[in-house]
């Protein structure tokens, strides 16, 4: 069996979905639309129903932006277990500048913040490897003394399983990356991290060079919607060694940095070949 990640085609947002080998169920932001399918009505959620998920086990929200939550209100639908998301975030920074249209999205997290408060135990903990299959799930919070930019309260996943590692970042710019990197656990965690999911849409404000003096990753993912000049894809590509990745009509081609924008949904398998002797990545995409 193998940890399979999907990271959803959903405009200029984050949305991810981790089936573990043991058929753990965890989705990580809540982006919704397709970028590629001009479909702003689509939802992970609602398509994770449909296909006969009827509970979530794991939530973790990176930041309480629009783009990360815009999903939110079919959160409940799928009923998540445990959640995980910044808890030093003030109310009234996380309502600060919202849109009276989006206000409903926001109240909604505040609503489900304070619903998700019981302490989890090891025996219900989904992030634990003997509670899902194998695979390691550490979450990492920057401490940052104050500051008004929620970006850098991005939680920052590391996922492992099979001796390979993948980094999920939310949106964080330099000032977290700083912090996160004084702690000894974060450095030991990311060191020869082999799939970087880029911060921030693959914007330049979320580009740190110091990161990549502790992994090379094999390929670095964006998820993305229109092109903007800010885009940081091509320092991606430079820091990265490249991968083989497979297109559904079977034909295979190098890549360096993978982006939503241009290539659709993107699926991640990490696993043991069936001798166990040596384990694999294999990326699939549109």
């Amino acid at each position: 069996m193998a940890l399979e990640i999907v990271f959803w085609d959903v405009q200029h947002g984050d949305a991810v979905y981790i089936k573990t080998p043991n058929n753990t169920h965890i989705v990580r932001d809540l982006g919704t639309g397709s970028y590629g399918s001009n479909d702003s009505q689509f939802s992970p959620l609602v398509y994770l129903k449909s296909r006969g998920i009827a509970q979530l086990d794991y939530v973790i929200i990176s930041h309480p932006h629009k783009d990360h939550i815009d999903d939110i209100m079919n959160f409940d639908i799928v009923d998540p277990r445990v959640l995980t998301r910044p808890k030093s975030i003030p109310k009234d920074v996380i309502l600060e500048g919202v849109r009276e249209e989006d206000r409903h999205l926001f109240e909604k997290y505040l609503e489900i913040d304070q619903r998700y408060n019981r302490p989890v135990s090891s025996e219900e903990n989904p992030s634990l490897p003997q509670n899902n299959g194998g695979v390691t799930i550490l979450n990492f919070f920057p401490e940052l003394l104050s500051t008004s930019n929620i970006n850098n309260y991005s939680v920052v996943t590391v996922l492992s399983y099979a001796n390979l590692k993948v980094i999920l970042a939310g949106d964080n710019e330099p000032p977290s990356w700083e912090k996160l990197l004084e702690k000894d656990d974060f450095v030991e965690a990311i060191e020869d991290a082999d799939i970087f999911f880029a911060p921030h849409h693959g914007r330049e404000s979320g580009y740190y060079s110091e990161l990549f003096e502790y992994f090379k990753p094999k390929l670095t993912i964006v998820s993305d919607g229109r092109f903007c000049d800010t885009s940081a894809t091509d320092r991606y590509s430079q820091v990265s060694s490249g991968w083989t990745v497979h297109h559904r009509d079977g034909s295979r081609e190098k890549r360096y940095c993978l982006t939503t924008r241009s290539d659709g949904v993107i699926v991640v398998e990490l696993g043991y070949t069936l001798d166990r002797k040596s384990n694999f990545i294999k990326v699939t995409i549109d």
